[in-house]
C-alpha cells in the first residue's frame, strides 16, 4: 500500500519549492473539459481570476474552464500603453490598472498594490514588486523591508506623508520570485504614467531591477548606487538616483553605510532645489 501521507508531504514540499504558497480556491477546477453547446458565460471567480481577460465558461455538467488565452507579450505591452495613456488622474490610473488583464501576475496575486504615501510629494521611491505582506495589505513596502525603509526615511527627516512609493510591478509574483522582463515591460507604461501624474522632483530607484528598468541601465546596483542620472517624466527632466533595496540591506547589513551616504545626498538634493 502506498504511503499517502508521505506522498502528500512530498507534494506540498514540491509546491513550496516551486513558489506555490497559497490556495486560490477551495476546490479544483477542470479547465480541460470542452465547452458544451449552449454553455453560458460567467464572470471570473473572485478567488480565481481569469488570466489574460479570459471568460469563465460553465458547461452543461457544471464544470468550468477559461475560454480565452492570455494576450501575447507584445500585444499586452501595446494594450498597457494605450490604457495608461488614457488616465488623466491617479485615481483613474488605479481603476484602469485594476481592470487590466494583460499581466498574468494578476491571476495569482491577492490584490493590486498600487502605491502609498503622498502623491504630491517632491520625492518618489520605486521598488521592484510586492512581497507577501504587501500582497496581503495592498500597500508597498509594509513588510520587513518597508519597516527598514521607514527608518531610513526618518533618518533624513522624511516619512510616508512626505514621499510617494510604488513598484515596477504592482502584483506579487508567485513565491516572491523576480518578475520576468516581459512582466516588467507590460507593467512599465502604468508606472511611467504614474510618475508623470505625480511629477516629483527626485526619483529614487530602490534596487537594480528598478534602476535598470526606469533608467535603461545595464550595470549592477553596486556600481550604479549613489550616482545621479536624468529621468524624463514626459514633460521635464528630473534627477534620479539608484540606491540599495532595503531587502538587500537586511541580508547585507554592512552595506547600510552606502545607503546612508545615498540618503544624505538625496536630502541635500531636496534642500538645494526647493519647489517654488
Amino acid at each position: 500500500m502506498p504511503d499517502h501521507a508521505k506522498a502528500a508531504r512530498e507534494l506540498l514540499l514540491f509546491y513550496g519549492e516551486a513558489g506555490v504558497d497559497m490556495a486560490l480556491d477551495e476546490v479544483a477546477h477542470d479547465y480541460l473539459t470542452p465547452v458544451a453547446p449552449g454553455a453560458k458565460t460567467l464572470p471570473p471567480s473572485p478567488t480565481l481570476p481569469a488570466k489574460g481577460g479570459g471568460k469563465r465558461l460553465e458547461t452543461a455538467e457544471g464544470s468550468s474552464r477559461i475560454a480565452a488565452a492570455p494576450l501575447a507579450p507584445d500585444a499586452a505591452v501595446m494594450a498597457a500603453r494605450e490604457a495608461a495613456r488614457s488616465a488623466a488622474t491617479l485615481d483613474a490610473l488605479r481603476a484602469i490598472l485594476d481592470r487590466f488583464e494583460g499581466c498574468a501576475l494578476k491571476a495569482t496575486a491577492t490584490q493590486l498594490v498600487f502605491a502609498d504615501g503622498n502623491p504630491k510629494a517632491r520625492i518618489m521611491f520605486v521598488g521592484e514588486a510586492p512581497g507577501y505582506e504587501e500582497d496581503k495589505q495592498g500597500l508597498p513596502f509594509v513588510g520587513r523591508s518597508g519597516q527598514l525603509l521607514d527608518r531610513m526615511l526618518a533618518a533624513i527627516g522624511l516619512d510616508r506623508t512626505k514621499v510617494y512609493i510604488a513598484n515596477i510591478v504592482p502584483w506579487r509574483p508567485p513565491g516572491n520570485r523576480t518578475p520576468t522582463p516581459q512582466e516588467a515591460a507590460i507593467c512599465l507604461p502604468f508606472l511611467l504614467r504614474q510618475i508623470a501624474l505625480c511629477d516629483p522632483d527626485v526619483l529614487v530607484c530602490l534596487g537594480g531591477p528598478s534602476a535598470q528598468t526606469l533608467l535603461n541601465l545595464k550595470e549592477g546596483i553596486l556600481k550604479l548606487r549613489g550616482r545621479w542620472f536624468t529621468f524624463n517624466t514626459g514633460t521635464r527632466d528630473i534627477r534620479a538616483m539608484p540606491t540599495l533595496h532595503p531587502a538587500y540591506l537586511l541580508r547585507s547589513p554592512l552595506a547600510k553605510r552606502h545607503a546612508w551616504r545615498d540618503f544624505l545626498a538625496i536630502k541635500k538634493a531636496l534642500a538645494d532645489s526647493p519647489r517654488a
